[in-house]
């Protein structure tokens, strides 16, 4: 594939929108960054706010830890995070700068002034409007569709900002049609990584760097190393349990950016951490290292993109699969491979549910990733599964849009009953 061709041009410009840095489960920080946004609209910190969400915004923000606020959780917590201690200008780094004193002053302005939560009437799965009151005056910051995309900003009823038709909020950026397997394997192979070098550089650092803190404390469930401990040194249980251990940090709110990938830090560690780690392993240059990560990416990208940012299908299972093509990529895999991998693994863990972000999410990276691994295993020693078995179709394309329509319509129910069951239940569970 050459640079002149449009899907180059595309695949370029869709690992810049996606690849990028964000401290904490994107869900709260994005609530925190339409709460930050806000306030910098009304020009004062509020003595009131209404938050509206949708279900699913509510399903991610309610069992995980906002960063920065000394361990707080769920909606209020990051509402007030955004409100006290928000940089609107870093977007999903918003929480990044909070000092000591104002970590104080979160848990103060939660306990002195009054945060409403209201379940938002919309069509949309990623839908937040923040409402926030100093006295007479009054703002309002809308996000619909995407983590940072805001449609709407009003001060005291005048519209400052509005995109007229929500629709357009939901398009990504660049055509993902343009994706798909085969093309990506190509694109993987001709890219000249000097221009994704230092957006990989960043992918490997940063979720690097959280992944061996999730591995030297404990952090959540200690997926990662509850992993290491019962299954060895191996590089198949390296490669899980340094995404798992990444997710353990991450959840419990530990306060390092990770890169993300389509909108979700679990499945940009999830999509990268394996395929480093088999790089590692392997010995491979940092430039054959690159390629394996576009791959990886570009194809959770590409599976993401037929279910959308959130659904109750579990995003882990892209990123896991995509995970499970770099690293066969790495050991020298063609198209045929790659695509019998991704098949394989797609039918062993498809059925892993999205119940909101917490630390089992962790575990769910683990399996998917094994998934990946286990679809190679089955393509070197001559085993598949074929069209018709299940939501298998014959041909990659056909069973990743079989994967789309069973996320995003199939489970829509599922995906009500969940929230109702996370909404409906306060008592923890476990012992």
């Amino acid at each position: 594939m050459t640079k002149d061709d449009i899907r180059y041009q595309a695949y370029m410009k869709i690992l810049r929108e996606e690849l990028v840095p964000a401290m904490g489960c994107t869900e709260p920080i994005a609530l925190a960054y339409c709460c930050a946004k806000a306030r910098a609209v009304l020009g004062a910190v509020p003595d009131r706010c209404v938050v509206e969400a949708s279900g699913n915004i509510i399903k991610n923000v309610k069992s995980v830890v906002v960063p920065n606020t000394g361990g707080l959780k769920g909606i209020e917590a990051a509402a007030a995070a955004g409100i006290v201690a928000g940089n609107e200008e870093r977007e999903l780094e918003v929480l990044s700068d909070v000092t000591a004193r104002q970590k104080l002053e979160i848990k103060a302005y939660l306990e002195e002034n009054h945060i409403e939560v209201r379940p938002l009437e919309t069509e949309e799965v990623l839908d937040m409007a923040v409402t926030v009151y100093c006295g007479s005056n009054q703002a309002r910051v809308r996000i619909t569709g995407c983590h940072t995309k805001i449609v709407l900003m009003e001060r005291n009823g005048e519209v400052l900002w509005e995109i007229a038709e929500q629709k357009a909020a939901r398009r990504p950026d660049y055509d993902r049609t343009l994706l798909s397997v085969e093309s990506i394997c190509e694109f993987s192979n001709s890219v000249d990584t000097e221009e994704i070098s230092e957006i990989l550089d960043c992918q490997i650092e940063y979720n690097t760097a959280i992944s061996k803190e999730g591995l030297r404390n404990s952090y959540g469930a200690n997926i990662g190393r509850t992993i290491l401990k019962a299954y060895g040194n191996r590089v198949e249980v390296r490669a899980r349990a340094a995404a798992a251990a990444a997710s353990d940090a991450r959840m419990s709110g530990y306060e390092l950016p990770v890169v993300i990938n389509s909108g979700s830090g679990n499945q940009g560690l999830a999509a990268s951490l394996p395929v480093i780690e088999y790089a590692k392993e392997l010995k491979c240059s940092k430039e054959r290292l690159y390629r394996a990560l576009v791959l990886s990416n570009l194809i959770a990208i590409h599976l993401k993109t037929g279910l959308g940012r959130l659904s109750a299908y579990c995003g882990a299972v892209s990123a896991g699969s995509g995970a499970g093509c770099g690293i066969v990529w790495l050991k020298g895999a063609d198209f045929k491979a790659i695509a019998h991998t991704l098949v394989n693994s797609l039918a062993i863990v498809s059925g892993i549910v999205c119940d909101g972000a917490k630390p089992s999410c962790a575990a769910k990276i683990a399996a998917s990733v094994d998934a990946g691994i286990l679809g190679y295993s089955m393509y070197l020693n001559g085993q598949q599964f074929y069209g018709g078995d299940g939501i298998v179709s014959k041909g990659v394309e056909n069973t990743i849009r079989n994967i789309g329509r069973l996320g995003k319509d199939g489970m829509k129910e599922t995906d009500r009953e969940i929230i109702r069951i996370m909404t409906d239940c306060g008592a923890p569970g476990g012992e």
